[in-house]
């Protein structure tokens, strides 16, 4: 758990052509409460939600990549949390950017730049 974060139950970092987002899902079991950051910033707040399972979309970065995380019970008080990035898994979107862009992070008079390129 993230200090100040006491309901965090998933973290997953997205990269995209603007660069790396950290996207942290907050989900308070007894309180309903839902609560979205994505790169330390609050972009979602649901408080006393009655329904614990569903989801929640959201644009992500410049490109307005479509997210969606999905909250599904999987027996008893267990959550399973799932995001989804323009329609694919989380790991098959990874997988697919791998294939098609190459990044490097590097420093350029002591501030890091990341360069993104397509492999073809």
């Amino acid at each position: 758990m993230a200090d100040g974060k006491p309901d965090l139950v998933a973290m997953w970092e997205v990269h995209l052509p603007d660069g790396g987002h950290l996207i942290q899902f907050e989900h308070g079991t007894t309180s309903g409460k839902r609560v979205l950051w994505v790169n330390e910033q609050e972009v979602i707040r649901r408080d006393w939600m009655f329904k614990l399972v569903g989801a929640e979309t959201f644009s992500l970065g410049q490109s307005s990549a479509m997210c969606t995380i999905r909250i599904e019970a999987v027996g008893g008080f267990n959550y399973q949390y799932t995001l989804e990035v323009d329609g694919q898994p989380y790991k098959k979107f990874t997988e697919n950017k791998s294939k098609i862009m190459k990044s490097w992070v590097l420093p350029v008079d002591g501030t890091m730049y990341r360069v993104v390129l397509e492999k073809e």
